[in-house]
């Protein structure tokens, strides 16, 4: 077999075994091989977490939804509005869950967003932290209700900021904020995520797993360089690391190269590349 055959089947072999061993199986098989032990004796009801005492953190919401009941804004799945029937469908397929939202503030220009989605009943018991896209600014929505519908109590964070994707302008003059954005705020979702656990739960997960690409997979990196026991295992998926050679790779044919329409490739051009 040539080389690169067996290269790819290699890689291909580890990132399945990968994938295998952070439990992303069907749901009916993560929640078979994966089944906790809560002690409800040391339990929290979801509605007694706001009283859960977390550093820097206030608990903003704290609610059993029932399953196919959770009602999100049309833009809570992407920057485009969703058909309603598509989102009905979408929200109509949760199970019932304790949802909680938090506000952490380890700065006086902080102002991270968080929410921790928990099964009310067959918990995996697993920890699942899922990242962001571009510069981040929303609650990723359609990882968290995919996550709880296998079975994972899920986090997610807005890193510090609400904006759309693609606009930075958070960080002009604020490097608090730029920090939390980093690194900051995807740790003390974490931390946070872990407590609220343990409190509804009445035992903490027995594994913590961090799945996400582009800059969700950046954010996987960073927490296994600066806070390598946050978790069991990380799918830091198409990482956008090299940060500043990033952007300035985007930025340069956008605004620098392509800028003046004599500089677009021409059809014929396109027509050989393609060729």
């Amino acid at each position: 077999m040539p080389w690169k055959q067996r290269y790819l089947r290699k890689t291909l072999s580890l990132a399945l075994a990968g994938m295998t061993t952070l439990g992303f199986l069907s749901v009916t098989e993560t929640r078979a091989q994966g089944s906790a032990s809560p002690n409800p004796s040391n339990a929290l009801t979801c509605e007694k977490l706001n009283t859960v005492t977390i550093a820097n953190t206030t608990i903003t919401l704290a609610q059993l939804v029932q399953a196919g009941q959770l009602d999100l804004p049309d833009d809570a799945f992407g920057p485009r509005a969703i058909p309603a029937a598509m989102k009905a469908a979408l929200l109509s397929r949760l199970p019932a869950f304790c949802r909680v939202a938090a506000t952490i503030r380890p700065t006086a220009d902080s102002d991270i967003k968080i929410e921790l989605w928990m099964p009310a009943e067959g918990w995996n018991g697993r920890f699942l932290g899922v990242g962001n896209g571009a510069w981040a600014g929303r609650i990723n929505y359609p990882d968290l209700a995919s996550s709880l519908r296998r079975g994972f109590a899920v986090a997610s964070t807005d890193t510090g900021h609400e904006s759309g994707p693609f606009d930075a302008s958070f960080a002009n003059g604020h490097p608090e904020k730029l920090i939390d954005f980093a690194y900051r705020s995807v740790h003390l979702m974490t931390v946070s995520a872990k407590a609220l656990i343990d409190a509804f739960y009445g035992s903490p997960a027995r594994y913590s797993y961090w799945n996400s690409c582009s800059t969700g997979g950046m954010q996987g990196l960073m927490e296994a360089q600066r806070f390598p026991t946050d978790y069991n295992g990380i799918l830091a998926g198409a990482p956008a690391n090299y940060f500043t050679h990033l952007m300035f790779g985007h930025n340069w044919p956008e605004y620098t190269t392509m800028k003046d329409a004599s500089s677009h490739i021409s059809l014929e051009k396109f027509e050989i590349v393609q060729n």
